[in-house]
């Protein structure tokens, strides 16, 4: 009987928060209720049933966690003013959907660096179930699919659930709220945006009513308002400020390096005034005109941001300045084929197949995927990336990387680990219950001198 009546309690708690938005002030007349699209309304009873379900779950647990529900209830509450809005509005072009979901993507962010700066909590594992799936919210500029897409979030942040629950049995409703609160959301996007975000085809224009703007003039418009004046014009006696240039020229002379002292000249014996009398009776010695500095070099210009680039170039795949693409998959490889990965941000790869070699280079927060490879995996100056073989690999190399998850397979074990100028970097390895076991790379050493040689052990207060 309780499992009956829990949809119709959740039906009346988000028709009870809709009256008391609409509700008047302190004096004033009832404002008329406004009235929502079905999907808005359906929206609502998911935002006061399963993720409610999960923040009371989240507020259990405490700490970490329950800030992170924090972030997480603000970041779907910023993405129901957007399905508002689009129920409202046309659809916009590319560019103002992206400053319109701004708010959204803002509190994302938030979320994603709050797990990244409490790498040693005691509950990383339950803020990083959140932060791998908090994607699922990007389904509002997801098409045509966009149901399957927060699917796919949910089960990547499932890694992170089954670990919190293996650590702590207690926490497991934790762990199944946040995952019943996406295949909730799963199940409503399925229903109301099979193909994709509604928007309102016959509605106003999104920015203007974003901006309050939107609402119908009850009588004829006036004039425009009149252009706003020009600015003042400068003084004729302004101009640069001395103190500034002579701030740069200072810094151009130090950029020079040793080339500054080019311009100076010899003193000899005769020029000092401490060992000649009659210079310290006639006052400082006149020294030439100093050489007229270079002008000072202008500002760096903008990134410039890169097409991205996936395809094979003679031996060598090249997958190049990817951002946010998590369908990156190379099926036709060879053996005799290397991979080479550069500046990826938020990717995921996948190599099928056996291929010679991998290298990642200057990646954050992407993962590999591959079956066999027959050298060795290589990563170069990446951060927050993981790596997962199913089959083989001899080798992985590690230089200047900060934050490097590998998930070995069985026929694995055997692997070599080369790192250098590396911090954060563990190693899991499989069980028979088909979990994991974490083990974390050694990243200090201590060094003795044993006759005439160094001898180098790790230092185990690490």
């Amino acid at each position: 009987m309780a499992d009956q009546l829990a949809p119709l309690v959740r039906r009346l708690e988000a028709v009870t928060s809709r009256l008391e938005r609409c509700s008047p002030g302190d004096g004033g007349a009832a404002a008329p209720a406004e009235e929502l699209a079905p999907f808005v309304a359906a929206y609502d009873e998911f935002l006061s049933g399963p993720l409610a379900d999960y923040i009371k779950e989240a507020k259990k647990v405490g700490g970490d966690a329950s800030t992170h529900a924090d972030q997480v209830q603000r970041a779907f509450r910023a993405q129901r003013d957007f399905v508002l809005l689009a129920s409202k509005c046309k659809k916009p072009d590319d560019a103002a959907v992206a400053k319109l979901l701004k708010p959204q993507a803002d509190v994302i962010t938030e979320i994603t660096q709050f797990r990244e700066k409490n790498r040693r909590s005691a509950q990383y594992n339950h803020l990083s179930a959140v932060s791998e799936a908090i994607a699922a919210l990007s389904w509002v500029i997801t098409a045509p699919a966009p149901a399957p897409f927060i699917k796919e979030m949910n089960d990547a942040g499932l890694f992170w659930g089954n670990r919190v629950i293996k650590e702590n049995k207690a926490h497991q409703p934790f762990t199944r709220a946040w995952s019943a609160a996406l295949s909730a959301l799963q199940a409503y996007v399925k229903q109301h945006h099979t193909t994709g975000l509604s928007w309102n085809m016959r509605g106003g224009d999104a920015a203007l009513v974003a901006g309050g703007d939107a609402a119908p003039s009850r009588g004829p418009a006036g004039p425009a308002p009149p252009p706003p004046p020009p600015p003042p014009k400068p003084l004729a006696s302004s101009g640069p400020d001395p103190t500034d240039q002579q701030r740069a020229a200072l810094f151009n002379d130090i950029n020079r390096g040793a080339a500054i002292t080019q311009g100076l000249r010899h003193v000899t014996k005769n020029m000092q005034t401490h060992k000649n009398a009659e210079l310290r009776s006639s006052g400082p010695v006149p020294g030439s005109k100093p050489a007229p500095s270079a002008k000072p070099a202008g500002g760096r210009a903008a990134p410039v941001k890169r097409a991205p680039v996936c395809e094979l170039q003679g031996k060598k795949w090249v997958i190049e300045h990817q951002d946010n693409n998590l369908e990156l998959q190379l099926d036709q490889t060879q053996m005799n084929q290397t991979v080479y990965a550069f500046n990826c941000v938020d990717s995921v790869i996948q190599v099928k197949g056996k291929v010679n070699s991998i290298i990642l280079d200057s990646c954050k927060k992407s993962a590999i995927i591959f079956d066999s490879v027959v050298a060795s995996v290589e990563f170069v100056n990446c951060v927050s990336c993981q790596m997962q073989v199913n089959e083989k690999v001899p080798t992985i190399s590690i230089d200047k990387t900060d934050g490097l998850q590998m998930y070995l397979s069985k026929d694995s074990l055997d692997v070599v680990l080369v790192s250098s100028k590396s911090s954060e970097m563990n190693v899991l390895v499989p069980k028979e219950t088909g979990d994991y076991t974490e083990l974390a790379v050694a990243e200090q050493f201590k060094t003795t001198i044993q006759g005439k040689k160094l001898v180098t052990v790790v230092n185990e207060s690490t």
